[in-house]
């Protein structure tokens, strides 16, 4: 069976699972560059299209928590912007608690402005009719005290793996399109994204599934 179908079943038996009383949230992990991004807007598009799911699924990243430039340049934490004490963890956790404290409340939360690199407040909503949050992020099974309240607010957890060289090369292509030099992109790579998934690579242990490039590598015996 083709990954994205068991992805489908899965998501929907979370949004069946959501009429038992609360929204369920479904949270996709990995280190920078493992595919996240691409994985979220297959599966949301997918979604869409699916009878089971169209119009129940919201979507809150956890880029949007990213600490204001203007915070981390007062923090000296500018250069390594994207680790994790560069988000406001504690807002993030204050979000996917409320989504999932009443099933139809609508909660409203910061997006990532990619073109200027500053989160924007209240960007997102997420609708009354939404069963499912799905959101996305680096540090969501990072075995860190600030950071283990996120897992316990997560219904399921996926894991995006893909081979170190493949996604350093990603990474420095990704930064060399949003317009840096490819020399400065490569330092960047390696100085910070790379710093950052040295916290992650093992959070596969902690989660539900493992895909690689969207496929299923791994997945419990039942569930």
């Amino acid at each position: 069976m083709p990954s994205l179908v068991i992805l489908l079943e899965r998501c929907a038996r979370l949004v069946s699972e959501a009429s038992a009383g609360r929204r369920r949230v479904l949270g996709i992990a990995g280190p920078p560059g493992a595919g996240k991004t691409t994985l979220v807007a297959t599966l949301l598009r997918a979604a869409a299209a699916d009878p089971r799911l169209a119009g129940r699924v919201a979507h809150v990243p956890m880029d949007g928590f990213h600490l204001p430039g203007a915070e981390l340049q007062r923090l000296g934490r500018l250069g390594r912007k994207g680790a994790p004490d560069t988000f406001d963890v504690e807002a993030y956790a204050a979000v996917l608690a409320a989504v999932r404290a009443s099933p139809r409340a609508v909660v409203r939360a910061p997006a990532f402005d990619h073109g200027v690199g500053e989160p924007e407040a209240e960007a997102i909503e997420v609708g009354s009719g939404a069963d499912l949050v799905v959101t996305e992020g680096n540090y969501l099974l990072l075995d860190d005290p600030a950071w283990r309240p996120v897992r316990g607010l997560l219904d399921e957890v996926w894991f995006c793996a893909l081979p170190g060289d493949e996604r350093r090369r990603r990474l420095i292509d990704r930064h060399v399109e949003s317009g840096r030099p490819p020399q400065e992109a490569t330092a960047w790579v390696d100085r910070s994204d790379e710093a950052n998934a040295r916290l992650v690579v093992g959070g596969h242990e902690a989660a539900d599934l493992v895909l690689v490039d969207g496929r299923i590598v791994a997945k419990p015996a039942t569930r």
